[in-house]
C-alpha cells in the first residue's frame, strides 16, 4: 500500500513566527522587478546583515523573475528563505504551481536535523490562485521512500493569504484531496514489480477504497476465464502472477451522469515473447500508470463528494516471456466476442483495455475515457511531457481539454483518421492488434474504439510520454513517476457534476 501521504497544509493571514523555511515571490513588474511577500521584519534582517537592499541580495544569489528559478538566502535564527521567480506579476494558476513546487521541492531536498515547517507568501488571494500554490507545494514536497526510507523532509505547510472566504478553505481542501491523489498514483508507479503486480495492486486499491463509499468487485484469473476475458488473460498467461481486473464503483445520490474510467495497469512489461530491449525494459514498471490514476483519482472524487457516478476499470497483467506466453499470430477471443489476430506481444495493453472498454460499455455510461502509457509512438510525436488525446468527436475532446487546461496538465489532440482503421484488417478474425509502422498512436486508438459503441462519446488518454519522468525533477515533478492524468480526471469530475 502507498505510504507516502502529503503533509497538512493551512491557511494564514501572516507569516508564523515559528518557521525553518520562507518561499517568497520574484515577478515581473512593469520594466522592474518586484518580491512578493517578504515580510518586513524579514526584510530588514537581510538588509542589516548583508548591507544590501533583499533583491539585490536575492539577485547576488541567482534569483531573477524566470520562472521556476530558485535562490537561497540565510535569514534571520537560521531561517532559510527561498526566493523563486514566478514569472510576470499577473500570475496564473499554473505559474504559480510551478513556481511553489520549484521552491518546496528545493527546501525539503535540504538538509536538516529534523521535518522542517514552511510557509509559502506569495500574496495569493484568487481561489483558483490559492489551489495552485498549494497543489505545487504539496507537489513539490513529495519524495518516493520505501519503508526503510529516510523521515519527510517537511512536516508542516502554511500558505499566507489575506483571503478569509470560505472559497479559499475549498479551494485549500480541493488541492489537498487532489494532492494526495497525484502522490498515491506516483507511489503506485514507482514501487518495484517484484512488490507491485496484479494481485497486490488490486489489494491496495481495494483497502484505499474501502475507506470511501466505493463499492468493489474483482475477477482474479478463474474468474477472467469464466466471463471470457481473451484479452486480459492472454496477456498475463505469460506470468505466474496472474491478472487480475477490478472495478471501482462511486455512485452518490442525486447524480445524473455516469464517467467510465478503464485504465491499463501492466504492472511490468517485457514486451512477452516480442522482447523489449534491456534498456527499453527498465522503466516498465510505470506501464501501469493508467490504472493507477483511474483508481486514485475515483478515490479523490468519492472523498470530495461530487456529485457525479464514476466507475472505474482497472486492468492488471504482467507481461512476460514464457512457455506459456501468447504468440504474435495468436487469435484471441475478447470480452463481448471479438476476435483479435495478434500483432505483437509488446503491443499487449490495448488487449487488456479491449476488453475492459468492451465490458464497461455495457452499462451504458454517459461517457468513457480510457488512459494508457499506451505507445510509444505518442511519445515521438509529443514528447515526454505532453500527453495525447484521441476522441470520436470534437465535443469529448473538449470537454478533456478544458478539464487539462484547469488542472495545469498538457494534453494535444490527436485525430484518428479515416485510413487508421483499414491498416488493422486481418484474414484470420475480426481485427488485428497493430498496423504498419506509420502513426501507431493513431492506430492503437482506432483499435480501442472498435470495443465501445458508436453511440457512446469515448475518449483515449496517451500518457506514454509524462507518467514517468526518467531524468531530473523540475517545478513540482519528481524524478519517476509523476500521477499523470490524476488532476486531469478530477477536474473534469468537477465540470461534469451537478
Amino acid at each position: 500500500m502507498p505510504t507516502t501521504d502529503v503533509p497538512p497544509i493551512t491557511l494564514s493571514a501572516s507569516v508564523p513566527r515559528q518557521l525553518d523555511a520562507l518561499v517568497v515571490g520574484l515577478a515581473e513588474a512593469s520594466d522592474a522587478e518586484i518580491l512578493i511577500g517578504l515580510p518586513e521584519d524579514v526584510a530588514k534582517s537581510l538588509s542589516k546583515t548583508t548591507g544590501l537592499e533583499p533583491i539585490a541580495l536575492a539577485r547576488r544569489f541567482g534569483a531573477s523573475a524566470k520562472p521556476g528559478r530558485t535562490a537561497l538566502l540565510a535569514g534571520p535564527a537560521g531561517l532559510r528563505v527561498v526566493v523563486v521567480g514566478v514569472g510576470p506579476i499577473d500570475v496564473t494558476p499554473e505559474q504559480v504551481r510551478r513556481a511553489v513546487g520549484a521552491a518546496v521541492r528545493l527546501v525539503a531536498g535540504l538538509p536538516a536535523s529534523a521535518p522542517q515547517v514552511v510557509a509559502i507568501s506569495l500574496e495569493t488571494a484568487e481561489p483558483q490562485v490559492i489551489k495552485g500554490a498549494a497543489e505545487g507545494a504539496l507537489l513539490g514536497a513529495y519524495s518516493y521512500r520505501p519503508a526503510t526510507g529516510e523521515a519527510a523532509g517537511i512536516s508542516q505547510l502554511v500558505l499566507v493569504s489575506p483571503s478569509r472566504k470560505p472559497e479559499a478553505r475549498q479551494a485549500l481542501d480541493l488541492a489537498a484531496t487532489t494532492a494526495k491523489a497525484v502522490n498515491t498514483a506516483r507511489d503506485w508507479v514507482n514501487t518495484p514489480a517484484n512488490l507491485l503486480y496484479p494481485e497486490s495492486f488490486a489489494d491496495d486499491a481495494r483497502q484505499l477504497a474501502r475507506g470511501a463509499k466505493i463499492g468493489i468487485e474483482l475477477w482474479d484469473d478463474k474468474a477472467l476465464e469464466r466471463d471470457g476475458f481473451g484479452g486480459i488473460l492472454a496477456v498475463g498467461g505469460g506470468s505466474h502472477r496472474k491478472p487480475r481486473l477490478l472495478k471501482l464503483s462511486y455512485a452518490p445520490r442525486g447524480a445524473r451522469f455516469h464517467l467510465a474510467l478503464i485504465g491499463k495497469g501492466i504492472t511490468f512489461d517485457a514486451g512477452g515473447l516480442d522482447l523489449k530491449t534491456a534498456d527499453g525494459m527498465y522503466t516498465m514498471k510505470c506501464d501501469m500508470a493508467g490504472a493507477a490514476a483511474i483508481l486514485a483519482a475515483v478515490t479523490a472524487i468519492a472523498e470530495l463528494g461530487l456529485r457525479i457516478r464514476v466507475t472505474a476499470w482497472a486492468a492488471m497483467a504482467e507481461n512476460m516471456p514464457s512457455g506459456t506466453a501468447f504468440r504474435p499470430s495468436d487469435v484471441l477471443t475478447m470480452y463481448g466476442g471479438k476476435t483479435v489476430e495478434n500483432g505483437n506481444s509488446d503491443a499487449e495493453g490495448r488487449l487488456v483495455m479491449a476488453d475492459a472498454l468492451a465490458k464497461a460499455s455495457e452499462e451504458k455510461p454517459d461517457l468513457v475515457l480510457d488512459v494508457a502509457t499506451l505507445t510509444g509512438a505518442c511519445m515521438v510525436a509529443l514528447g515526454e511531457r505532453v500527453a495525447g488525446l484521441m476522441a470520436r468527436d470534437d465535443q469529448t475532446a473538449d470537454l478533456v481539454l478544458d478539464a487539462a487546461e484547469a488542472a495545469g496538465e498538457q494534453f494535444w489532440q490527436l485525430p484518428i483518421p479515416e485510413d487508421a482503421r483499414p491498416k488493422l484488417e486481418s484474414k484470420v478474425a475480426d481485427l488485428k492488434s497493430t498496423g504498419d509502422k506509420y502513426g501507431g498512436a493513431l492506430t492503437a486508438a482506432a483499435f480501442l474504439s472498435e470495443f465501445v459503441p458508436t453511440d457512446i462519446p469515448w475518449g483515449h488518454l496517451d500518457i506514454a510520454g509524462p507518467a514517468f519522468n526518467s531524468g531530473a525533477a523540475y517545478d513540482y515533478t519528481p524524478s519517476g513517476g509523476t500521477g499523470a492524468a490524476v488532476r486531469t480526471l478530477i477536474a473534469l469530475a468537477h465540470a461534469l457534476a451537478n
